[in-house]
């Protein structure tokens, strides 16, 4: 399949160079680059700006430019970041592909987790309730995010991750993991327990079931007011915006 030509000279470089040898991480310097590509300085600078926002490359001082390994997550998380902003309806509509999409990948997922990821998962599980009973309470937010992602990580598919790990950033910048009230996160950890122990015990459609109800949690959180702000639905009935 002939590759598509990309938005620009550096971009183009950038697939060329990793299509002969794809190990090869050190780039030359701007001033080479430039006379390769046939660019000025400043044309280059501006491309590059492009591979930095698309999480393509790294620029430090001492070591220079470093092609990084491809990753979707970059250029998901700032065109989400900037749809949230603009309308935080959009939110909702991708915690609805994120769920069909942890939904849909499933079996497949859990059938491609080590013992050692399952052990993983129990010390999440058991930490998050650590958090929870513990004085004071805390939010297991990174439990949380932890254990999603555990889950999906041997999948061999940087779009899946891409999106799913975008989703936990957009979480976080939305404000639902600063506040739930007891009740409901007691709810959320009650179904992540089943999930985990359906995946250790090897019962796989229980632990389906369960990720399937607990989904189904964050539609009941997140409700829209009359303004078409999002609003956060606490335990004890009160709205929180964010």
């Amino acid at each position: 399949m002939m590759p598509k030509n990309l938005s620009s000279d550096f971009l183009n470089y950038l697939a060329e160079t990793y299509q002969v040898d794809e190990d090869c991480e050190r780039l030359p310097s701007l001033m080479e680059l430039s006379k390769q590509l046939g660019v000025s300085l400043s044309s280059l600078r501006e491309q590059m700006e492009v591979g930095r926002a698309l999480g393509l490359i790294e620029a430090r001082p001492r070591t220079g430019l470093r092609r990084l390994p491809y990753s979707f997550t970059p250029a998901v998380d700032q065109s989400l970041s900037y749809a949230i902003t603009i309308d935080q309806e959009y939110f909702l509509k991708f915690a609805d592909l994120r769920s069909n999409l942890e939904a849909v990948y499933w079996h497949q997922a859990v059938d491609l987790l080590t013992d050692e990821d399952k052990g993983a998962l129990l010390g999440l599980v058991e930490q998050a309730w650590e958090k929870l009973r513990g004085t004071p309470i805390q939010i297991p937010q990174y439990e949380h995010r932890q254990l999603h992602l555990t889950i999906y990580n041997r999948l061999d598919n940087p779009f899946v991750s891409g999106l799913l790990e975008a989703y936990w950033e957009a979480y976080e910048a939305v404000g639902l993991n600063l506040y739930a009230g007891y009740k409901y996160l007691e709810e959320v950890w009650t179904y992540h327990q089943q999930m985990v122990d359906g995946i250790y015990s090897g019962d796989l459609e229980a632990g389906y079931q369960a990720l399937i109800e607990h989904t189904d949690l964050i539609r009941h959180r997140v409700i829209e007011s009359e303004d078409g702000n999002m609003v956060v639905a606490q335990s004890s009935g009160e709205l929180t915006s964010f």
